[in-house]
């Protein structure tokens, strides 16, 4: 039995359906048929399901457990227009996530997990973004720490450690590479990236930009700015 289950990605649907159709092709003469719950599960696209119909005329019975049909031109023109709903529905909801994620950008909102230091909360049904005040506290100091003390990725998570400050209760230690994302990271200027590029947001920033000329230094006393505005980290 090959099972896809409700939760899986396109990819993993496919990896699937290629191993069924290559088990059945390796025991074309053992089996007697493709047994499938509903078509648009077994084939989510038109070339899917021509692979089925493929098989069917290799005399492998096509059965679908909720939608039966024969084998015969009419059985076969209704399962080709349930497979061409299938794709359609497919397509569809792909082009509307799309768009439901570029009106989120559009309207300055992050887009899935928020980063550390802020949390996700629905209001009035909608999925917005606050600041989470302990994680941004400990997202303040490691900047302070770098722009102020002159600390690096390597001794900022020793420091952090003597300070007490920790990150997860699964994983308490800072490491590098966890540090440098925080300090490369431009959602924590206000700004939200979608497909590589950055637009403005509308989450309030945790740290404050650079004016010109004045290097890493913040515009106020408590906070430090981004370092995607002024530098690389050093190591």
């Amino acid at each position: 039995m090959f099972r896809v289950a409700e939760t899986a990605t396109r990819r993993e649907e496919r990896t699937t359906f290629r191993e069924m159709l290559a088990y059945a092709k390796k025991l074309l003469d053992q089996i007697d048929g493709i047994i499938v719950y509903k078509l648009d599960r077994a084939a989510r696209n038109l070339k899917d399901y021509m692979a089925l119909e493929d098989m069917e005329e290799r005399g492998l019975a096509l059965v679908v457990v909720t939608q039966p049909t024969e084998n015969t031109p009419a059985g076969r023109m209704m399962r080709r227009t349930l497979a061409n709903f299938a794709a359609f529905q497919t397509e569809q909801q792909s082009l509307d996530v799309r768009e439901g994620q570029q009106r989120r950008v559009a309207s300055g909102l992050i887009l899935g997990a928020t980063p550390f230091g802020y949390r996700n909360v629905r209001v009035e049904k909608r999925a917005l973004v606050e600041v989470d005040a302990e994680e941004a506290a400990k997202l303040r100091r490691i900047f302070e720490l770098y722009a102020y003390h002159r600390e690096t990725l390597d001794s900022l998570t020793a420091r952090l450690d003597s300070e007490g400050i920790t990150y997860l209760p699964s994983q308490p230690l800072f490491n590098r590479s966890t540090i440098y994302r925080f300090l490369t990271d431009r959602s924590y200027i206000g700004e939200v990236r979608h497909k590589g590029q950055w637009h403005p947001g509308t989450h309030t920033p945790l740290i404050a930009t650079a004016p010109p000329g004045t290097g890493c230094r913040p515009s106020s006393a408590d906070t430090a700015t981004s370092a995607t505005t002024c530098s690389t980290p050093a190591s």
